[in-house]
């Protein structure tokens, strides 16, 4: 099996990408546990992938609801979500202190070194502003997992990922400015088992009981 780089991979991707999985599941449960609340306040997600989360901060109340996505093929199927750009999330095109809550989920294990991405999702928070960064769990990392889809035809893919533990993004984030609130580790449980059986892998999902498959991490910028 070839390794994707980011943009090719999620390109292919783009066409089943609205498809919920395992991880995205964990993904979402996750940061719900954190209880941001987002009534009249302004959101921005990098790495929206189709927006679907947008127009779940619409409806939760966001005063305002961007994205920005590596990929060109998934914004273009994000149904006319009119706040949109391509960007990578080193280099967002976003002024400073526009936003008041910054997701960025599931990206930063396709980015190499931390730093100029913290450093950004920094920049763009005003003053107490909550970022939530949620990444692949080094935990499944280490136990053999590895970041695949699979495309219209049905074949497996991989996409290319570094592996970064809670140490690292804690200490790119306080370069940056932001201070961690609460962590969560999302595992395998009864609420993904559907994805497991529908994939016909019951077996797989008995052996991964309880492995972290997500790490959500809440952070603060400085006032």
């Amino acid at each position: 099996m070839s390794v994707l780089s980011p943009a090719r991979g999620y390109a292919l991707w783009a066409p089943t990408y609205a498809a919920e999985t395992a991880v995205s599941a964990l993904d979402a449960s996750a940061v719900d546990a954190f209880e941001i609340a987002l009534r009249g306040r302004r959101v921005l997600d990098v790495g929206c992938g189709t927006a679907r989360r947008l127009r779940q901060a619409r409806d939760a109340g966001a005063s305002l609801a961007a994205g920005v996505d590596l990929t060109p093929d998934m914004l273009a199927r994000a149904d006319g979500e009119p706040l949109l750009a391509a960007a990578d999330v080193r280099s967002l095109p976003v002024a400073d202190g526009a936003f008041d809550v910054v997701w960025c989920r599931l990206v930063l294990g396709h980015v190499a070194e931390l730093d100029a991405a913290y450093a950004e999702l920094g920049r763009v928070c005003a003053a107490r502003a909550h970022v939530v960064v949620t990444d692949f769990h080094s935990a499944a990392a280490a136990a053999g997992h590895r970041r695949t889809f699979r495309d219209t035809r049905g074949r497996v893919h991989e996409l290319e990922h570094h592996v970064h533990d809670e140490r690292a993004h804690r200490a790119a984030a306080g370069r940056a400015g932001l201070s961690l609130l609460e962590r969560r580790d999302a595992v395998v449980d009864e609420t993904v088992r559907g994805f497991y059986e529908r994939a016909d892998r019951l077996e797989a999902y008995e052996r991964q009981l309880g492995l972290p498959l997500v790490l959500a991490l809440l952070f603060q910028r400085g006032g």
